[in-house]
């Protein structure tokens, strides 16, 4: 398997909705046969239904609420950009989870939650410099003895 991720896909529970909050984010997307394409840097999100999407999965869908183990992250060039985007979350009709702040690593970050409870961090982190195309390159982490 080549080490590279191309779509990632959220089940929704009303996808009117949740379409609705990623444009009012500035998103752009495509909606086809009931399923939203938003093209992200070099991947796709896509917003599907809930019961669908874990059918397709061969799995049951489950509970939507609480914390599913995965958060997706959006870095931004500034702290101030990470303070424009969470009042844009919350107008949109998101929660901010967590509070904008200097975390415990030392750079700028905070946490949301779009309306069906996907976690989102939004961050400004120099050490993850972004290019113009807004795609990161990890940094040298250097080999572990």
């Amino acid at each position: 398997m080549e080490q590279r991720v191309t779509l990632i896909t959220l089940g929704v529970s009303d996808l009117a909705r949740s379409k609705a909050f990623y444009e009012a984010l500035g998103w752009q997307g495509q909606e086809v046969l009931e399923t939203v394409f938003f093209q992200a840097g070099g991947l796709g999100l896509v917003l599907w239904g809930r019961d669908k999407l874990a059918a397709d999965c061969g799995l049951e869908a489950g509970k939507a609420d609480g914390f599913g183990g995965i958060v997706l992250a959006h870095n931004v060039r500034s702290d101030a950009e990470v303070d424009e985007l969470l009042a844009a979350v919350e107008r949109a009709g998101g929660t901010v989870t967590r509070p904008a702040a200097v975390n415990e690593i030392g750079f700028y970050s905070s946490a949301f939650t779009d309306p069906d409870g996907h976690a989102w961090e939004v961050a400004h982190n120099p050490g993850f410099p972004l290019a113009d195309d807004g795609t990161v390159t990890l940094p040298d982490f250097g080999q572990a003895q």
